[in-house]
């Protein structure tokens, strides 16, 4: 017989009930043992919660942050920077950080990281987001763009060779074509390069790269020529200074948007983000527990106000449960997945 995710969300939530909290990482341990790390005690939380890593997550948790700090009871330390998923990873497997924002899923390279220093991570995916092409309002010639155009432009031996807008689609006009795009330490980057070049962080070098998405905003608002990428949060704040391209991968061209994410229709750009939450620093059910619980909580409005696609109710209520089960390791194979959408996602939690 068919189970649907919400009947498989309501069992794990009645095995919570019946579980001691003494068992919580026997059971996380028992689901996928290649990708559990036995936690030990590199991270020590005091009265600072540090948080690295996606420019593309961190709208999400910044406003998360201001409202927890808001509460007079919640007086600590926030720190939260933004190195790019990758250089957050580096951070976060070196125990020098509690929290990671993702905007791809942690790599087998990172995994092995994190094994090699002791440290654990319980994966909760939290949004799904709408990575957006973008170029200046002033350009009045491009309103579509196919991912076979993209990789065109983007793909490693473009470079230096495609730099005019009348190179990729000989309608557009003779003018240069100046591009602005993730930097390597962002799992942006790692995401666009495989969805639309085919194979992880191959990419031309010959364009201004960013960890930080406003540095790219800034860049393409004020360049005619400009053609660049980032997260949709980004281009819905900004719309005034950008136009976003639709993106044809074979059905027709589709503008991203809320509703394009959840029909699966704008493909293959569509993407999950994730926090990573170091176990150890949730162990007594202290601040960061505390911190986590708030943000599970405040996801779903806080993310539609700053742009994003939040999950439906079923992925708030797996992420608490593997939150109050110390859940360690992740539903992926240590790579990002194209053409993943919201069910998808649902799916692997629940089964997780």
């Amino acid at each position: 017989m068919k189970i649907t995710i919400k009947n498989m969300v309501l069992a794990l939530g009645m095995l919570i009930l019946v579980s001691s909290c003494g068992n919580q990482s026997t059971s996380s341990q028992s689901q996928q043992s290649q990708n559990v790390i036995e936690v030990s005690n590199t991270v020590k939380t005091g009265t600072t919660i540090r948080i690295d890593g996606s420019s593309t997550v961190h709208p999400i948790t910044q406003a998360i942050v201001q409202e927890f700090q808001e509460n007079s009871k919640n007086k600590l330390q926030i720190d939260v920077k933004i190195s790019g998923t990758t250089g957050g990873f580096e951070k976060f497997c070196a125990g020098e950080t509690e929290i990671n924002n993702a905007s791809r899923p942690i790599l087998v390279a990172e995994m092995e990281a994190c094994k090699k220093n002791g440290v654990g991570y319980i994966e909760l995916p939290i949004a799904f987001d709408a990575l957006t092409v973008v170029v200046n309002p002033q350009n009045n010639w491009a309103k579509d763009i196919t991912i076979a155009e993209l990789k065109k432009i983007w793909e490693p031996a473009a470079q230096g060779k495609i730099t005019r807008w009348n190179q990729v689609r000989p309608s557009w006009p003779d003018r240069p074509l100046t591009l602005y795009g993730a930097g390597d330490k962002s799992g942006t980057f790692d995401y666009f390069t495989e969805a639309i070049v085919g194979k992880t962080r191959a990419s031309r070098n010959d364009y201004t790269a960013s960890e930080d998405d406003d540095v790219l905003v800034y860049e393409v608002s004020k360049d005619p020529n400009a053609l660049g990428y980032f997260g949709y949060a980004y281009y819905e704040k900004h719309q005034g200074k950008l136009k976003a391209l639709s993106i044809d991968s074979g059905r027709g061209a589709v503008l991203p948007s809320r509703q394009a994410v959840e029909k699966a229709q704008y493909q293959p750009l569509a993407r999950p983000l994730f926090i990573y939450v170091n176990p150890r620093s949730l162990s007594g059910r202290g601040i960061l527990y505390k911190f986590t619980d708030f943000y599970i909580q405040k996801a779903p409005e806080v993310i539609s106000s700053v742009g994003y696609i939040p999950l439906p109710e079923d992925g708030y209520r797996l992420n608490y449960i593997h939150m109050y089960q110390g859940k360690v390791g992740t539903v992926f194979d240590g790579k990002a997945e194209m053409n993943l959408t919201i069910g998808d996602l649902l799916r692997k939690e629940a089964e997780f």
